[in-house]
């Protein structure tokens, strides 16, 4: 039983990573393409050679996005950390690095609460958000890995 739970919750990481790369690579393809406008639009215009960048210059920079890992929390029912991503100085996304997996329904718990932490969290902007009811311990363990990064973060 207890290898099927941590089956079906690394399965379930899988798919949340999964998600979390796909726009990670969203992210980056818009980087490099205001990166690649920005330097064309500085050679034609020229204004990069007198060392102002306009306003052009600061938006290719906002876009870029820092991630940062939340500390470890051990519960009873397994370990919990989270990657939160940062950008443009607002949460867009949280990722479960790791989530309780004791037994299988712990890992049903997490599976279920934590795709409703990710939306309130970002909701919220903060991870200051209620505790999803019947995973008090998953939820507090994820508020408080995911308070650890923001804080890593000066968020």
């Amino acid at each position: 039983m207890r290898i099927r739970a941590a089956m079906a919750t690394a399965l379930a990481s899988a798919g949340i990573l999964l998600a979390g790369w796909q726009s990670g690579a969203h992210v980056a393809e818009t980087t490099t393409s205001t990166t690649t406008s920005l330097s064309s639009s500085m050679s034609a215009g020229g204004s990069a050679a007198n060392g102002s960048t306009g306003a052009s210059g600061s938006s290719a920079e906002s876009t870029t996005a820092a991630t940062y890992d939340g500390a470890s929390v051990r519960t009873r029912f397994g370990t919990v950390q989270v990657q939160v991503t940062i950008q443009d100085g607002k949460i867009t996304e949280v990722v479960p690095l790791q989530l309780t997996d004791a037994e299988r329904k712990s890992a049903q718990i997490s599976s279920r609460a934590a795709p409703v932490l990710r939306s309130e969290v970002l909701q919220a902007q903060s991870a200051n958000v209620q505790t999803v009811s019947g995973a008090t311990v998953t939820s507090e363990a994820y508020l408080t890995s995911l308070q650890a990064a923001l804080d890593a973060a000066n968020f």
